[in-house]
């Protein structure tokens, strides 16, 4: 199996609904941080990936698509590898994504405690060291999260290239993809509040596992 789809966005832009929207549209599986989860084995191979040492063919084994971190950091090597595949960039106000950020995924108690976990290694080299010392920098992460999306578009040739903007529906994703518009809602999940109340329950513990992740499948 090859990816057929590489989700190049920013996590906390969409991609878990992105995820659910393609495994409902038959793209599925899809690789997503949650995936990381369920399977804490892999992140000895993201690790080499973030060294300069990735085994594509090994990460992606048995997944159609893909989304998220980490894979989202990679999006130049995995678009190259995966010549074929299409690529989809989910964006939202870079404000609103700083904010959203900030009390989730890159909040500075979930950074802390994740580093504290025996995933901790993975979280620093296949995530966090993407942004450096200025995780929690509003100036920086804004510019850096605008240079991305800017990146992608640049380098990603148009009829190849979807920019779908966060609550757009079915319809310029399935035209995109060439599939039927399905006659469920678009999925919508992880809301800010759904993700805080997961991480804050994962820190209590010290540890994060699969029951820990409710993606809100429908």
């Amino acid at each position: 199996m090859s990816l057929e789809i590489v989700g190049a966005a920013y996590p906390r832009t969409g991609t878990v609904s992105l995820k659910l929207a393609l495994e409902e549209l038959g793209f599925g599986p899809c690789h997503h941080m949650a995936e990381m989860i369920s399977h804490p084995e892999m992140g000895a191979l993201w690790i080499a990936a973030a060294k300069g040492r990735p085994d594509w063919d090994a990460i992606f084994a048995g997944y159609k698509s893909c989304a998220d971190a980490p894979s989202c950091y990679f999006w130049r090597e995995v678009s190259a590898k995966y010549p074929d595949a299409k690529v989809i960039l989910t964006e939202r106000d870079p404000e609103e994504w700083f904010e959203s950020t900030q009390e989730t995924v890159f909040s500075p108690q979930w950074v802390a405690a994740t580093l504290k976990m025996p995933l901790g290694p993975f979280f620093q080299a296949a995530v966090y060291d993407f942004y450096g010392d200025k995780i929690h920098d509003h100036d920086f992460m804004v510019a850096n999260y605008k240079r991305y999306c800017d990146d992608v578009k640049r380098a990603i040739a148009p009829d190849r290239l979807l920019v779908y903007r966060t609550g757009s529906g079915w319809e310029p994703l399935c035209r995109f993809l060439g599939v039927p518009v399905p006659g469920t809602a678009y999925p919508k999940a992880n809301q800010r509040d759904e993700m805080k109340a997961m991480l804050a329950k994962s820190i209590s513990k010290g540890s994060v596992d699969a029951g820990d992740i409710d993606l809100g499948h429908r």
